[in-house]
C-alpha cells in the first residue's frame, strides 16, 4: 500500500496515534512528522514539513490533526499542490476526495469522537477521484 504521512500538534497528538495504529493495522506505511508528546508546539512547523513530502513525492496523501482542524487545514491549504479537506463526517470526506481529489485530510481531535474519526479516515481514503468535470475545477484551482 501506499505511504501515509501523517501529522498533529500537541492537541491532535493523542488521536494521531490512534490513527497510526489504525493505518499500520490496515497495511499502509505511515511516514510521522510529529509531533511526538502532548507537550505545546507549533502546528504550522508540522503542516508545512507533511506538505513538503507530499510535494515532494515522499506520499501521495497526508492527515493532518490538530484540535479543530481549523489551523492545519488553513496552513496546509496555503501550500502549492495541497487541497486539505477539513471533514467533520463521511460525507464530507468522500466529496472532498471524490469531487475535489483532496490530498489531506484535517480532523479536529477536540471536536470528534475517536469512531468517528477513524470512520472519516476509512471513507477518506477508500474513495477515489471521480475526474470528468471536477478535474476542470482542480486546473482552475491550482492556477491560482
Amino acid at each position: 500500500m501506499a505511504n501515509v504521512l501523517l501529522g498533529s500538534d500537541h492537541a491532535g497528538f493523542f488521536l494521531k496515534e490512534i490513527i497510526k495504529q489504525e493505518l499500520v493495522q490496515k497495511g499502509y506505511e505511515v511516514i510521522d512528522v510529529g509531533c511526538f508528546t502532548e507537550t505545546s508546539c507549533d502546528y504550522p512547523v508540522f503542516t508545512a514539513d507533511l506538505c513538503k513530502q507530499i510535494q515532494d513525492g515522499k506520499a501521495p496523501k497526508g492527515v493532518l490533526v490538530c484540535g479543530t482542524g481549523i489551523g492545519m487545514s488553513m496552513a496546509a491549504n496555503r501550500a502549492k499542490g495541497i487541497r486539505a479537506a477539513l471533514c467533520a463526517n463521511e460525507y464530507q470526506a468522500r466529496m472532498s476526495r471524490a469531487h475535489n481529489d483532496s490530498n489531506v485530510l484535517c480532523l479536529g481531535s477536540r471536536v470528534l469522537g475517536q469512531d468517528l474519526a477513524l470512520s472519516i479516515l476509512e471513507v477518506w481514503l477508500k474513495t477515489e477521484f471521480e475526474a470528468g468535470r471536477h478535474m476542470r475545477r482542480i486546473d482552475i484551482i491550482e492556477s491560482f
